[in-house]
């Protein structure tokens, strides 16, 4: 029998696999460290776990607040939230890992992971700072490259990431014939 159950939850884990849910997070004081929780466990403050209403125990679940950017993967020990708008406590390492001890309660994405998921933090990959690129149009045909070389030339620099529009470049560039309309 207490096979059968396993199956089922995790076959109802699967099937939440990707579902999102948004709604207010709350978390646990940490005077509640070592009570019981509705699956057993006792409840430490520094533990990456949470209370949800339906999802099944041991689900991972990665809940993002917009407000902070942050992500954690935390793990159901605990039913609840039991007030109304809330969707999930939170313990309070994981609520801190989010950024949300000073707010009280946050929005937050709630969505369901791999149970291989590593509980914690999501480290954020910083996006890629990308060279600033002007360029210029004419209709006069001349080739960029051919301008580029001139420069390196003339300078003895090569101004991939300068602006041709610089005025330290202006004499070098090749004069554009203004259309009348």
């Amino acid at each position: 029998m207490k096979n059968f159950l396993i199956i089922i939850s995790l076959l109802l884990s699967l099937n939440m696999m990707g579902q999102h849910q948004r709604g207010v997070a709350s978390f646990y004081s940490k005077r509640l460290s070592g009570a019981r929780t509705s699956s057993g466990e006792r409840l430490h403050p520094d533990s990456m776990t949470c209370a949800h209403r339906t999802h099944p125990f041991g689900t991972r679940l990665r809940v993002t607040c917009p407000a902070t950017g942050k992500s954690v993967v935390v793990r159901v020990t605990d039913r609840g939230p039991f007030v109304k708008g809330r969707i999930i406590d939170l313990s309070w390492g994981a609520a801190r890992a989010l950024g949300i001890i000073n707010l009280g309660v946050a929005s937050v994405q709630v969505e369901v992971v791999k149970p291989e998921t590593k509980l914690g933090p999501i480290k954020r990959t910083p996006k890629p700072i990308l060279p600033e690129i002007d360029i210029a149009v004419t209709d006069d045909g001349y080739l960029f490259h051919q301008e580029m070389d001139k420069i390196e030339k003339a300078t003895g620099e090569h101004p991939e990431h300068k602006s041709l529009l610089h005025p330290q470049y202006k004499d070098l560039m090749p004069s554009v014939p203004k259309r009348g309309h």
